[in-house]
């Protein structure tokens, strides 16, 4: 298991290498101004972040109080998935729309190409960091 020093490694270099790749490349895809681009992005991941924590407090309080613990089948780990990321399109929609003065329907085709970025970025990163920093052995067993 990581320790605790590792995973602030982690999320941190997570939403910074993502920042970086992200904010350019949005800029250019959707012809917008990197600053505004930049706000959108570095404003976004911070909800996403702020969201991430509310959403699986609320969601496990509520397993819970139906089903009396918080394990997850494979089925409820798509509906707490599915459920994750349209909480945050309904937050983030609007306040992309209303700060690069976009319709409703472009700032969805942001979020989702952003959500689509993360998704495969998510992959990769976590793939790669664990190549670089593995998962010390719980034994402090080698080889």
């Amino acid at each position: 298991m990581r320790r605790t020093a590792d995973r602030i490694r982690h999320a941190i270099s997570f939403e910074v290498i993502a920042l970086a790749i992200i904010t350019p490349l949005g800029a250019w895809v959707f012809d917008t101004a990197l600053r505004d681009m930049g706000v959108v992005t570095v404003v976004s991941a911070t909800i996403a972040t702020g969201w991430n924590y509310l959403y699986n407090l609320l969601f496990d309080h509520a397993m819970l109080r139906r089903r009396g613990d918080v394990h997850k089948t494979p089925a409820i780990r798509v509906l707490h998935a599915v459920l994750f990321e349209a909480g945050l399109l309904v937050v983030l929609i609007p306040f992309i729309a209303l700060f690069l003065g976009v319709s409703l329907w472009t700032a969805f085709v942001m979020d989702v190409a952003f959500a689509g970025f993360y998704l495969v970025y998510a992959f990769c990163f976590n793939w790669a960091y664990d190549v670089i920093f593995p998962i010390p052995d719980p034994k402090g067993a080698k080889g």
